[in-house]
């Protein structure tokens, strides 16, 4: 039977492939991180060559040679029995000739330019942010949303324009499937929200919106990326507008976060969430870098992680008993005469935000529907750019009863349609979906997990993401995997029934 070694040929021409991606990545990094303002338009200029240089790789003459050995190019089909090779080399000619086929839809000089466009807009979109000013952003938002619309027509679609941009981050994933997820999701999303809201129960909003120092801030989230066991020998956390992760070799994987001195909650849980991601990135193959074997399955899979650790660890009651005394020993002019369970329902308080990486649990899901159905608006309906502002902020009084008074606070809040990133925030809830699954089947089969985790001991369950999850990368599809895992396709109901056993209890609901 043949194995991956007998693919050996392809690997290296993958390989080098994915050496020109992480050094897009590490521009990319270095643009969002440090790189001063006036660098923006010779670092376009240099990322659109590079993604230029990688779409040819991805398609060229060496990629054609050597995976036509194996696969009929057009169709996908193995050239010999699939019974003659190994699961995995299946897998990896399979997931190959995938990204192969979806690149040589695009041309390269759209690649060059939908890359050229995406890095100038990034730098608009900040100083229209800053400047709460849309009609700074909007020129350069029409010329990316025509680009997406292009992107579309050239990948091809069934049904909708959108399934061709949501497919690539989360394969097979479509507006059919999606749509009746998410209306079923919100019928029990808002009469939480309303029982919650009607409870007669709060949280002390403003302790954490004290003055925390920064400093201080920064030294603790790291302090719990190392309890999580986030190898800081083989990554770093550094600054960034927009909190993010980006990885360019398993020992190579970049954090970074926001810090506000007036929003303690903000900061932490943004570096456990990169954090979680940052696990994921660690914990794939380092033989089979730049290759399927060794990328993250679906970016839903890859949010399952990161609000697997925010959210079922990070907002635990298991996860504070072992933190709350470290926290008051970093903060004790804040914390003084604050008790456990004050602090544990300020973590846990609900109550509608205008910022989606700022909100709750509860109503965190609300802000990716109203997303999904304003992407859908624009990419189906051709919704005319200079009407999202107000189409915003009605969805937003729709869902969340509160209505933003600046841009800032409203459409210009995610950094995403900056670069192009039409389809990826129903990844999202998938994330929490497949988190709530993953993490109930971890307490299944890790002995005395909230045990450990009360113990500070975060271990057992980082290994348990490496075995079930990381170490396979696309081995299985995303559908497939959480079936191995959980013994089950994905079921919405263990999300729910955390909500509302969790929330219940808490509220009194």
């Amino acid at each position: 039977m043949k194995t991956i070694e007998n693919l050996q040929n392809l690997i290296v021409v993958m390989q080098e492939t994915q050496h020109i991606t992480s050094a897009i990545s590490l521009l990319s990094w270095d643009q969002e991180c440090y790189m001063p303002k006036g660098g923006g338009r010779a670092r376009a200029t240099q990322l659109s060559y590079l993604k230029g240089l990688e779409h040819e790789s991805r398609t060229g003459r060496k990629m054609q040679t050597s995976l036509s050995e194996c696969v009929d190019l057009e169709t996908g089909t193995l050239l010999t029995p699939a019974s003659e090779w190994d699961e995995r080399a299946q897998a990896l000619l399979r997931e190959t000739w995938r990204d192969y086929y979806h690149a040589t839809r695009l041309p390269s000089d759209f690649v060059r330019t939908l890359g050229l466009e995406t890095s100038l807009a990034h730098q608009v979109w900040i100083d229209a942010r800053k400047q709460n000013n849309f009609s700074l952003f909007a020129p350069n938002l029409k010329r990316i949303v025509a680009l997406k619309k292009q992107e579309a027509d050239y990948l091809g679609y069934t049904d909708s324009p959108y399934d061709a941009l949501m497919d690539e981050y989360e394969p097979g994933m479509t507006v059919a499937h999606i749509t009746p997820l998410f209306e079923a999701l919100k019928s029990k999303l808002l009469p939480l929200v309303a029982k919650i809201g009607q409870s007669g129960v709060s949280a002390d909003d403003e302790l954490f919106r004290k003055f925390y120092d920064p400093q201080r801030q920064w030294d603790f989230g790291l302090k719990v990326l190392s309890v999580m066991h986030f190898d800081l020998e083989n990554g770093r956390q550094d600054h960034s507008v927009h909190p993010f992760t980006a990885s360019f070799h398993p020992t190579d994987v970049r954090l970074t976060t926001r810090v506000d001195p007036h929003d303690f909650l903000s900061s932490l849980f943004s570096s456990i969430h990169e954090g979680g991601h940052g696990l994921y990135e660690q914990g794939l193959s380092q033989e089979y870098y730049g290759t399927p074997l060794g990328t993250a399955i679906s970016l839903g899979i890859h949010e399952s992680q990161s609000r697997l650790w925010e959210n079922s660890v990070g907002r635990s009651r298991a996860f504070w008993t072992y933190f709350f005394p470290k926290l008051c020993a970093v903060f004790p002019e804040n914390l003084k005469g604050i008790d456990f369970e004050t602090c544990y329902r300020a973590i846990n308080g609900v109550r509608p935000s205008l910022i989606r990486v700022e909100s709750d649990e509860v109503t965190y899901n609300l802000h990716i529907m109203l997303r999904f159905e304003i992407e859908r608006m624009i990419i189906e309906d051709d919704l005319p750019v200079e009407d999202l502002p107000d189409i915003w902020n009605e969805k937003m009084e729709a869902y969340l009863g509160i209505r933003p008074e600046t841009n800032a606070d409203g459409v210009l809040q995610d950094v995403h349609w900056s670069g192009g990133a039409f389809g990826y925030f129903p990844t999202y809830t998938l994330g929490n979906l497949y988190a709530a699954q993953f993490f109930n089947q971890a307490e299944k089969e890790v002995t005395g997990l909230s045990e450990k985790i009360s113990a500070g001991d975060l271990l057992p369950l980082k290994t348990w993401l490496n075995e079930k999850i990381h170490r396979w990368g696309r081995q299985y599809s995303s559908q497939d995997l959480l079936a191995r895992v959980c013994g089950e396709a994905l079921n919405p109901s263990y999300f729910t029934n955390y909500l509302e056993t969790k929330f219940g209890e808490l509220y009194q609901v």
